[in-house]
């Protein structure tokens, strides 16, 4: 179950994940952390690269942590971003980002965008990506 205290850990795992963040060009440090169904947490940081494209998000890179590890069973992410020596903000999910937790995450799957632990916003995948393509749609 998802509560306050699971939602305020997640967000603090997200933090302290930016002091992992290779962002070298943007200056702009990402930490999220992947809430799994049985209470299982995988956490990643942005990874940027000079050329650009081969760059990778926080969240995806917690997603495909836990995937790869043979996880597809996600309940909640917590995301918190901001310039290296500035303020947190409410950090979005980009589009690449939103269109891999549908791959793997129903409309209803929750997304917080922390400042810090007690200080979110909440949504579901289904408010930040409405009228979504999935994998359904190819069967």
């Amino acid at each position: 179950m998802i509560n306050e205290t699971v939602i305020s850990d997640l967000c603090r795992k997200a933090i302290d994940m930016r002091s992992e963040s290779y962002a070298p060009y943007s200056d702009f440090l990402v930490g999220s952390a992947v809430l799994l169904s049985d209470g299982t947490v995988y956490t990643g940081c942005n990874i940027e690269n000079s050329a650009f494209d081969p760059s990778i998000c926080a969240e995806r890179t917690a997603i495909f942590k836990a995937v790869s590890e043979g996880h597809k069973d996600f309940a909640a992410i917590a995301i918190a971003g901001g310039k290296r020596d500035g303020e947190l903000q409410y950090c979005a999910p980009c589009g690449v980002c939103r269109q891999v937790m549908r791959e793997f995450c129903g409309d209803s799957f929750k997304i917080y965008l922390a400042k810090s632990a007690d200080d979110y916003k909440e949504f579901t995948l289904g408010e930040l990506l409405p009228e979504s393509f999935g994998p359904e749609n190819l069967e």
